[in-house]
């Protein structure tokens, strides 16, 4: 299937990251299969998928850290392979864990960070300060890293991924082992830095993420850019309704997903464990009269039921067969590793 939009024409602005035809195998396995990318100047490009897909094999090419065995690079107008120092200057990274020393304060490491930039020491002072203050870090400045939670070393390794006001942000599952506060405080940091006019490519398996930050996705399963468009491209795409419901007793299950292959358009999924069953209808309102009543008529006492969209788990599983949270192919000895971090010089 091919779902690549055509490529921009010469009147077009030049994206930001612009990827053509990225490969990269580790032994025998094929990592990447020729992908291309586009993240559009002040845009939010989601890279979805899961766990072994792909997604940081992609980064680690991208910036610099992994030579791909082909094709081509372009970030913020410089190409990879003819001046990687142009592209490494244009762009941070932070990496799927907080790449920060706990032993130094929150101030010592931006300021750590800015030096190796080649700040000179002032400029380094300003700039750290600038950023804690950004990021609603001033207040523990001069507590060490060590003693920061999860969310505050992730906001400090955004920080650190900016000391040089890079045009390009990478961000490879920036919220990865946060909680739900440290993952919304993520979240907020990353719409203020495309608010600024940054670009940014983010790669997640976190569907809610995705909705949430991105512009536009794509959609990656086992080394292959399978899909893209904005969210509600993608949902439309997969079509209709979805029929949910939950019943009071675990036994009457099986009645409800009966109920709803008569009404639906495909078999229904099941969590036992919720209790909770559910379809996709093309007549939403018919299915949902159909079932309820076919429900009552047998007795199955229903405690909820809802009538929404497409996810976007709904189309990962529409186009790949399975849902974003199962292991994909192994995408090499990376996948999954902590690569964390800016990218410096």
């Amino acid at each position: 299937m091919n779902t690549d939009h055509d490529p921009p024409g010469p009147e077009a602005a030049a994206p930001a990251v612009r990827v053509r035809g990225l490969t990269k195998t580790f032994g025998g396995h094929r990592a990447l299969k020729g992908i291309d990318l586009d993240v559009p100047a002040g845009h939010v490009l989601a890279l979805l998928g899961p766990n072994g897909a792909g997604k940081t094999t992609a980064v680690r090419a991208i910036t610099t850290l992994t030579r791909p065995d082909a094709g081509t690079v372009e970030v913020a107008g410089h190409d990879l392979r003819r001046n990687p120092g142009g592209v490494r200057a244009s762009l941070g990274l932070s990496g799927q864990y907080a790449a920060v020393d706990e032993r130094l304060t929150g101030h010592e490491n931006l300021r750590m960070v800015a030096m190796l930039y080649g700040m000179g020491r002032k400029e380094a002072r300003r700039r750290s300060w600038e950023l804690l203050r950004r990021f609603r870090l001033d207040d523990v400045a001069h507590r060490r890293a060590g003693h920061y939670s999860g969310g505050m070393r992730r906001r400090l390794d955004l920080a650190g991924a900016l000391i040089a006001d890079p045009s390009v942000v990478v961000l490879d599952e920036p919220t990865t082992g946060l909680d739900p506060r440290g993952r919304m405080d993520t979240w907020e940091v990353i719409g203020g830095l495309v608010s600024g006019g940054t670009s940014v490519l983010l790669t997640t398996q976190y569907l809610e993420e995705a909705d949430q930050l991105a512009d536009s996705i794509a959609v990656i399963d086992r080394g292959e850019v399978i899909a893209r468009g904005t969210a509600d491209e993608l949902k439309t795409r997969v079509g209709g309704e979805r029929l949910e419901l939950v019943v009071e007793h675990a036994a009457d299950l099986e009645t409800a997903r009966a109920a709803l292959l008569v009404a639906g358009s495909g078999p229904p999924d099941s969590d036992p464990q919720a209790r909770r069953a559910r379809a996709a209808v093309t007549n939403g309102r018919k299915a949902l009269g159909d079932v309820l009543t076919a429900l009552d008529e047998q007795g199955v006492p229903v405690l909820d039921v809802a009538l929404c969209r497409p996810t976007l788990d709904d189309v990962f599983l529409e186009l790949t067969g399975h849902h974003t949270g199962d292991d994909g192919a192994d995408a090499g000895p990376d996948a999954g590793a902590d690569h964390g971090g800016e990218a410096r010089p």
